[in-house]
């Protein structure tokens, strides 16, 4: 929760002497982004859309967004692309920015049927078929359970509901985390993967430099009982007043828009240079989409461990879950789906001797390939400027080759 009370502080104090009430053009347009939902951000670019809805074994009701062909109609060719967002993110975060750098809109037109995926507890997925989400057993999750249940139940309906038999996978950051949970707990999964494109991929994280993160490490134990005791299941999740004091200050020629980058680049690298600060307007009105607390402590726990583990729950629970005394870690020689692996020099949360380790251990690496942007960040990924000349039409042509 210190990220949320640094964000909250930060801005309400920074903005103590402005005026909270002006209405203005860009409020309005604000209010209009924020009412959009993805179906809405996809079809205002001329693309068709779907919804669909799956429910996990263990009851967590999902929602899938379907691009089923681009602009034109034209003919699928290339088969079925599942993209899984990352941590507090969702499938808005894909398509927020258009047809020029939003990768969904390149995959269409290259010819795939684009699936975008929702996990569990974000602001597209807050249903369970018994618990209510204001409750804390809803939030008893890390992603663990989104690799071990999400994942494969949104790629089980998918390609039930297309009739093909494998499809190709993106993930950014915690969607990458997410298939090498899947991919080494349920190796059975590997088969169904044409191939996978990791973006920022979070697995070791022994060297992650972010410093709001390396705060939270050394409470990444201790703070799971006390959450669980005052009840802070959901970690940032899309409030009201973030949500009001962020278009304020984040608007274009606002003297105030430099916390919005700084809070930003605080987490994951700085590279002014990527970021459209215009369209922070459009992105903060679906960011952040929520988590639970458990997911940012598990990394936090990796950092600590230095492995690719599960949860640690304590000596005691962790005998009664695993029956030894600390997590066992992910068998990663399990995954032997083709994997991609896309990284950069400035990302502060997937550093590259973590990327490394990951490849030494991966089974299958069919290539890593480095953005030639020695300050591209964690987040350029998703939302870079130049992302789709660094990252994308490289992804895509390595897709292609699998398709």
């Amino acid at each position: 929760m210190a990220l949320k009370l640094i964000l909250i502080l930060t801005l309400t104090l920074t903005f103590a002497n402005a005026d909270l009430y002006e209405e203005d053009n860009f409020r309005r347009q604000y209010l209009y982004e924020r009412s959009l939902t993805v179906n809405d951000l996809i079809e205002r670019q001329g693309y068709p859309s779907e919804t669909h809805k799956v429910t996990t074994e263990d009851g967590y009701i999902l929602t899938l967004h379907r691009i089923p062909h681009n602009r034109n109609n034209d003919a699928i060719t290339r088969g079925v692309v599942f993209v899984m967002h990352g941590l507090l993110s969702s499938a808005a975060d894909w398509v927020v920015l258009g047809p020029h750098q939003g990768l969904p809109y390149l995959l269409s037109d290259e010819g795939y049927d684009v699936w975008l995926g929702n996990a569990r507890g974000n602001t597209q997925s807050r249903n369970h078929t018994s618990l209510k989400v204001k409750r804390g057993a809803f939030w008893q999750f890390s992603w663990n359970e989104i690799g071990y249940y999400d994942l494969p139940a949104m790629i089980d309906y998918v390609l039930d509901f297309t009739g093909e038999g494998q499809l190709s996978y993106v993930g950014h950051s915690q969607g990458t985390t997410s298939f090498f949970v899947m991919a080494s707990s349920r190796p059975e999964y590997n088969k169904k993967i044409k191939s996978m494109h990791a973006l920022a991929p979070v697995a070791y994280m022994s060297h992650m430099k972010s410093p709001l993160i390396r705060f939270l490490v050394p409470f990444a134990n201790s703070v799971d009982w006390l959450t669980n005791a005052i009840g802070l299941h959901e970690f940032l999740p899309s409030t009201k007043i973030l949500i009001e004091l962020g278009a304020k200050i984040c608007k274009d020629g606002s003297a105030l828009q430099p916390i919005c980058s700084n809070t930003l680049f605080i987490l994951c690298g700085y590279n002014p240079a990527q970021l459209n600060t215009t369209a922070l307007p459009a992105i903060l009105a679906h960011v952040p989409a929520g988590a639970s607390t458990k997911q940012v402590l598990h990394y936090g726990q990796l950092v600590s461990s230095g492995k690719f583990r599960k949860y640690d729950f304590g000596l005691i629970k962790n005998k009664q879950k695993y029956g030894t005394s600390v997590p066992p870690a992910y068998d990663l020689k399990q995954v032997t789906a083709p994997v991609a692996l896309h990284y950069s020099d400035n990302d502060w949360m997937a550093h590259i001797k973590d990327v490394n380790k990951l490849e030494s251990e991966l089974s299958n690496v069919i290539g890593k390939f480095r953005i030639l942007d020695g300050k591209f960040n964690h987040l350029d990924f998703l939302w870079g400027i130049d992302a789709k000349d660094l990252v994308y039409s490289k992804l895509i042509s390595i897709m292609n080759r699998f398709a």
